[in-house]
């Protein structure tokens, strides 16, 4: 099982993220530029689609919607206790808070949780990952854009990005039953579709200017409390909400998925030290299968 999740699910993102290193190494590529192609256009339409398109599951989904959301404030929590435990400045807590909060549930764990448990818990697990998704754009971009400036111009800034207009947009349809026509429905699933690997070259991008981390203590306590803690804390709330079965597998292996490649993206974004957080993204992806075979065999 470990050498088919490293196979299957570990080397293609590497591959990808590689092919954004030697972009970057060969031609000088600003990732900048790129990152502003995912934040405002690619992103955006990765959301509306998954809101458009994801089915509902009935009682299982409040559920699942509410662990998701609980659990990332409780990391919120944690995340912000440990930053003034260790009296980080400002913008490190709010990197720490990106790293400790926000996993990788798309690219990485749905695949993981279909190998681990099969169709019914990853039918659950698309209800988790797309509350989950929705709650890493607009809550990342909030504690990112508050890295820099006040809490009011952070949510003045947050009403204003496409993400979360996407989001507006597509509740108020889905709400109303509203069906999107073909021709607009179309291009925004082609912009959906390049989304996730073009994340995954910005990553490779920005790990060519950060390099191997050299804030390893404070990268890898990060990594620890969000590959340990963060799926601890979300069993804790399935079974506050009692949930279990498929639903709680797919609750708590999407919580135990590495650092996000989206907190990259938020983190060159809003420069909420991009080196950090891109250094725990890398680190935690290569620990991931350590952690996630027993919890996998736990669940089980």
């Amino acid at each position: 099982m470990l050498l088919d999740i490293f196979l299957h699910d570990i080397v293609p993102v590497f591959l990808i993220a590689g092919a954004g290193l030697a972009l970057a190494r060969s031609v000088g590529t600003q990732v900048q530029a790129l990152t502003h192609v995912v934040f405002y256009i690619l992103i955006p339409a990765l959301v509306f689609e998954m809101l458009m398109t994801t089915p509902s599951l009935g009682a299982d989904a409040p559920g699942l919607a509410a662990v998701a959301g609980l659990a990332m404030a409780s990391m919120v929590v944690i995340g912000a206790a440990i930053g003034a435990g260790l009296r980080l400045s400002r913008i490190d807590t709010r990197a720490l808070l990106l790293i400790v909060t926000f996993s990788n549930t798309g690219n990485y764990g749905l695949p993981v949780v279909h190998l681990a448990f099969g169709d019914a818990a990853l039918a659950r697990a698309t209800v988790f990952f797309v509350a989950n998704s929705v709650l890493t754009y607009a809550l990342g971009t909030l504690i990112a854009a508050g890295a820099r400036g006040g809490n009011t111009e952070a949510w003045q800034r947050l009403w204003r990005l496409p993400t979360v207009q996407a989001v507006a947009v597509a509740l108020v349809l889905w709400s109303l039953g509203v069906t999107v026509p073909e021709p607009i429905m179309h291009p925004v699933s082609l912009l959906s579709d390049a989304a996730l690997p073009t994340m995954i070259l910005v990553l490779g991008m920005q790990l060519y200017a950060a390099g191997w981390p050299t804030r390893l203590p404070l990268v890898a306590g990060a990594v620890a409390v969000s590959l340990v803690i963060s799926p601890l804390v979300a069993y804790a709330w399935c079974l506050v909400f009692g949930i279990d079965g498929p639903s709680r597998q797919a609750a708590v292996l999407l919580s135990s998925m590495p650092v996000a490649v989206t907190t990259t993206i938020l983190a060159v974004e809003f420069d909420v030290s991009p080196a950090l957080v891109t250094s725990a993204v890398l680190v935690s992806t290569l620990l991931s299968p350590l952690t996630l075979t027993p919890l996998i065999a736990w669940l089980r």
